[in-house]
Order: C-alpha cells, then sequence, then structure tokens
C-alpha cells in the first residue's frame, strides 16, 4: 500500500516520538519497528527518517548519542529528552481529535452512502 507523502510527514514525528519513548533506538531499529508496528504496511527509506531525526535533534526533542553495536559497529543512538516527552504528548492531543474527527466523518458519510435515496423532485412541481 502506498500511502501519500503529505500523511507519511505528518504522522512522521509522533511516530518516532513514540517509538523513541519506548527507549532509545538507533535509526535502522527505528525503521525495523514502524514497519512491524503497521504490520508491514508503511516502509519508511533512511532518506526520510534521517532528516527527521536530525530535526527533531536540533530542536531538542531528542539527544544524540554514538554506540557500539555487538558486531563492534558504531552506530548513533537516539533517546527522548524532557521536552521530547512534552512535544510527543501534546501531539497525542492533537492526533486524538484529528482521529476522533475523522471517525465522525466517515460515519457519517457511510451512513449517507447507506441510506436510501431520496426521489428527486422535479423543478416547479413542488
Amino acid at each position: 500500500m502506498r500511502f501519500d507523502k503529505d500523511l507519511v510527514a505528518a504522522s512522521a514525528t509522533p511516530l518516532v516520538l513514540g517509538i523513541l519513548a519506548e527507549g532509545e533506538s538507533y535509526g535502522y531499529a527505528i525503521l525495523k519497528r514502524v514497519t512491524e508496528l503497521s504490520g508491514g504496511r508503511m516502509q519508511w527509506t533512511d532518506g526520510m527518517l534521517y532528516p527527521l531525526l536530525h530535526r527533531l535533534e536540533r530542536l531538542g526533542l531528542v539527544v544524540a548519542t554514538w554506540g557500539t553495536s555487538e558486531a563492534g559497529r558504531r552506530r548513533k543512538h537516539y533517546a527522548l529528552t524532557a521536552a521530547g516527552r512534552d512535544a510527543l504528548a501534546e501531539r497525542q492531543e492533537q492526533w486524538s481529535v484529528v482521529a476522533d474527527v475523522l471517525q465522525q466523518v466517515w460515519r457519517s458519510a457511510q451512513q449517507a452512502a447507506q441510506a436510501p435515496a431520496r426521489p428527486a423532485v422535479a423543478e416547479g412541481w413542488a
């Protein structure tokens, strides 16, 4: 399934902040977690994730430290800051409102689609 670019962009920050709220992580593990959480329906690329991580770091929402993997490779680990936790809480509230509104609109549209069609009234006859 392909996701609209705007939807991916809008959801990327709260997703990454939420994943980092689970604990510190590194880029490849974050990519795998997004794929896992979406049941394979969302697959992000390095080119999308790393600019976001760098932006979150510049904003003070995450902090990055260099570490070494079990295989001996150096990699950057990202962790949520206190400001990042606050930003996550704010984004959660915002997305809850958006999700609620979308559910209402979709429910209303579904009901309208299932309602029996009204007979057309010819102009001048009413």
